[in-house]
């Protein structure tokens, strides 16, 4: 490519990033060549490239790189070595002026950077901010001095589309929540197939823009929904839908041997894939008929959108500029032909505009009938079919909730049963005289208490029986205490803070052992003299506690008082 002249542009006419096949290209605007003739591939090729088709290779940045360098070698010589160098040097200083010059002329940005050498400079470097066409410098090969331009370099090969002119789409669009995006060409090649939550609608637009220009927009429902009827609109596109709305199995059924991620790509790609096999036999009779050098998908478009093959054809033909075989001169336009040239604008002005009024005509007689069988259709018995289905939907809702909230009753019925029956038990055993009842706490923790306050209910004098004491806490002995129970029987040995803190709180803690326990459930009973001697003695230890922690307090307030006054004396001495 660097040796090609800068004013030269290499085409790749099977594509850029993504290729194609030649036939595949050729078949795009109806042209058959023999694959086994160079010749005839080589000519088909101009006529695919001439056509718009392929894209330019770009492999140089928008920047040049000149060099101005020694064209022989210095080397060894004899009495006339340093004026030979300097002759060389010299030259090569001479050309890096002139070319410096010229850039400044062009008005072009460059930077320069040079090697002095003895009498001049052995190498100049421009590095110029333009294409290779844009230099007014040319190579240059002399006895004592070269120059060379070459284009920088990309880091990767770009390819620039030649058709200025986005490709036709049939586009499958899913919406909801989660919108499903399907888009094929006119030939049913999977172009893009997306699906996201975050997409707006002016997102779905912005991206099909993206990939090309829709020219039909398809559901996979018979109604087309409000808000893809909106994305068609925008780009003026043909509406399609199916005759009924297409079931699952048959939606499968049109897109096997594609990968879908969910079920929203899946129901945009058999909407896409649907309104291309209507539009099948149609492309196919075209193609037919079309001459050779036609663009196949620009007749195709025109075709569906209601025009025939000769219109098409003709106005395709009159878009192309006719190549003029030699110059002829021309005379001054008089007044007159000034006003017809005028007349001929503002007819073909208004014949464009007749056929774009003509268009929407139709899209509203289109409308217009979708409408009045809407009307038809909420006229007719579906529609009370439908109003009856949905009250009895609401009902059968009311049902629903009504039986949550008995079975919701029945079970809140049950518990305040058995609570009743376990009360009437605990108060039976409270008319036993020799035994007292007590209730059982699963474990000092505050979700047992809460447990146990749901059910028995903790009050004042409540004996209460713990079979085990890991877990506890100080908001649970707190809460003990405030409730002011009578005495906690725990099972196993208590630890040393425990006792300290209900101790501290006055709620006496008394162990199992000797006080004849026994567990029905969540009662229970404890013999009435073993539980009066333990209290009697927990009253002693407790009496004993509170003498031992007031003459700790006493104690430390003598401490006190002495520390404070030898402070007062070694102040005042």
């Amino acid at each position: 490519i660097q040796a090609l002249p800068p004013s030269t542009h290499l085409v790749q006419v099977t594509g850029g990033e993504r290729t194609e096949s030649l036939g595949k290209v050729a078949a795009r605007y109806n042209i058959s060549f023999n694959k086994f003739d160079p010749f005839a591939e080589a000519r088909t090729i101009a006529r695919v490239a001439f056509l718009g088709s392929g894209a330019e290779v770009i492999a140089f940045e928008n920047s040049s790189d000149i060099v101005v360098s020694r064209h022989r070698s210095i080397g060894k010589g004899g009495w006339s070595q340093n004026r030979y160098v300097r002759k060389i040097h010299g030259a090569v200083q001479q050309h890096a002026r002139e070319i410096e010059a010229h850039l400044q002329n062009a008005g072009l940005k460059y930077e320069k950077k040079e090697s002095p050498a003895f009498g001049g400079l052995s190498r100049a470097h421009f590095h110029v901010h333009a294409s290779r066409d844009m230099v007014p410098v040319a190579a240059f090969r002399g006895s004592d001095v070269q120059v060379r331009i070459s284009g920088r370099k990309l880091d990767r090969i770009r390819f620039k589309p030649l058709r200025g002119r986005p490709r036709y789409l049939i586009v499958g669009i899913d919406p909801g929540t989660t919108i499903g995006i399907a888009a094929v060409d006119l030939d049913g090649m999977l172009l893009h197939l997306t699906s996201s939550r975050q997409m707006t609608m002016s997102d779905v637009i912005e991206e099909l823009f993206r990939i090309g220009k829709p020219l039909i927009i398809a559901s996979d429902v018979h109604q087309m929904p409000s808000s893809v009827e909106k994305i068609r609109r925008a780009f003026n596109a043909i509406p399609y839908t199916p005759r009924q709305d297409r079931s699952v199995e048959e939606k499968w059924e049109i897109t096997s041997g594609y990968a879908c991620s969910n079920d929203h790509e899946r129901d945009a790609l058999s909407a896409a894939l649907d309104a291309y096999r209507s539009y099948k036999n149609k492309f196919q009779n075209i193609a037919k008929r079309a001459p050779p050098g036609v663009d196949l998908d620009e007749l195709r478009a025109g075709v569906v959108r209601g025009r025939s093959i000769e219109q098409v054809v003709a106005e395709m033909t009159a878009e192309a500029p006719p190549e003029a075989e030699e110059e002829e001169e021309r005379e001054e336009p008089t007044p007159r032909d000034e006003r017809l040239m005028q007349l001929e604008g503002m007819v073909k002005r208004l014949r464009a505009y007749v056929d774009e009024l003509q268009g929407e005509l139709k899209d509203r007689d289109v409308e217009i009938v979708r409408l009045g069988a809407l009307v038809e259709s909420e006229r007719s018995a579906k529609s009370l079919k439908v109003k009856r289905d949905t009250e009895i939907t609401k009902l059968e809702g009311a049902v629903k909730n009504l039986k949550q909230r008995l079975r919701k009753e029945e079970k809140s019925r049950k518990k305040l049963t058995r609570q009743i029956e376990r009360l009437k038990r605990f108060a039976d055993l409270q008319m036993n005289g020799d035994h007292v009842p007590l209730k059982v706490l699963e474990a000092p923790t505050r979700d047992a208490v809460r447990a146990l306050e749901d059910d028995l209910g903790i009050g004042e004098g409540d004996l209460l029986y713990a079979p085990r004491t890991d877990g506890w806490g100080m908001s649970v002995v707190h809460h003990l205490c405030n409730a002011r129970i009578r005495a906690l029987i725990v099972g196993d040995t208590p630890d040393d803070r425990l006792v300290a803190a209900f101790r501290e709180c006055g709620v006496p803690l008394l162990s199992r052992e000797g006080l004849a326990v026994t567990l029905r459930g969540r009662t229970g009973t404890v013999a009435g003299a073993a539980l009066d001697a333990a209290l009697g003695a927990w009253d002693q230890a407790q009496e004993e506690y509170a003498r031992h922690k007031k003459t700790e307090m006493l104690e430390s307030i003598f401490r006190e008082y002495r520390s404070e006054r030898q402070k007062e004396v070694r102040r005042h001495g």
